[in-house]
């Protein structure tokens, strides 16, 4: 029986991914995310399996709107959307500016979201992963402590979901090529740099991380919860 499966940032990079793994098991997947043109262009490629969802995941209002449009039943539920807040300045303003953002854009929009469908996981099947950042353990001011507040959270998720039958895990990935997050900033050089920190010479594919996410999303991983998957080509462990 195909599953519902709600993929947030589902319009590019890991979340791209991800979508057309369950899109192509025949599942059906709604994609979730702030740009229209973005989503629809990711519907094109991946066919008619996959739905797009418009919507500001770190706005109550419109997350309370996108409830008349989700599933009724959601069997799994990734938390993929996030971005880095770039504000610039070292004042107090700024600083406020960059950390709420960062708490908006990667806490809000996984915990309003789980949060609001928690009633419509299915009873011991349902999965939620919720993908954070080799930042959360390595440091990286804001956006490192936004992520590890996901990791606290979703401990307290996998308690609050293992009675009735419902897993709740982290993925983690390190340096992954083929995404928004770093845009210019990922050149030749800084490429360079990053692959001779991981232990397997090489930065991450938007794939494998997908991978490991749709691992836990399986029924194979029915007995795993409460727990990070690290996805960083050792990068953790190196330099």
């Amino acid at each position: 029986m195909a599953r519902n499966v709600v993929v947030t940032g589902g319009g590019t990079g890991i979340g791209l991914d991800l979508a057309r793994r369950f899109a192509e098991a025949g599942e059906r997947v709604v994609i979730v995310g702030r740009r229209p043109g973005v989503l629809d262009r990711a519907v094109r490629e991946l066919g008619p399996n996959v739905t797009p969802l418009v919507c500001d995941l770190a706005d109550p209002d419109a997350v309370e709107a996108a409830l008349d449009v989700l599933p009724a039943r959601i069997d799994v539920l990734v938390n993929n959307a996030g971005s880095r807040e770039t504000v610039p300045g070292a004042g107090p303003h700024a600083v406020l500016a960059r950390w709420r953002g960062d708490f908006e854009r990667n806490v809000l929009t996984a915990v309003l979201l789980t949060e609001s469908v928690r009633d419509r996981l299915t009873p011991g099947s349902g999965r939620v992963v919720t993908v954070s950042s080799i930042a959360a353990l390595r440091g990286a001011g804001s956006y490192g402590a936004a992520k590890a507040s996901l990791h606290a959270w979703n401990h307290f998720l996998a308690a609050q979901l293992g009675p009735s039958g419902i897993t709740a895990n982290i993925v983690a990935p390190g340096t992954v090529a083929g995404t928004e997050f770093f845009g210019p900033r990922l050149d030749e050089a800084e490429v360079a740099r990053r692959s001779a920190r991981t232990l397997l010479g090489r930065i991450g594919e938007p794939g494998e991380v997908a991978a490991a996410v749709y691992f836990l999303a399986s029924a194979e991983a029915g007995f795993i919860t409460g727990e990070i998957l690290h996805c960083n080509g050792g990068e953790l462990l190196g330099h």
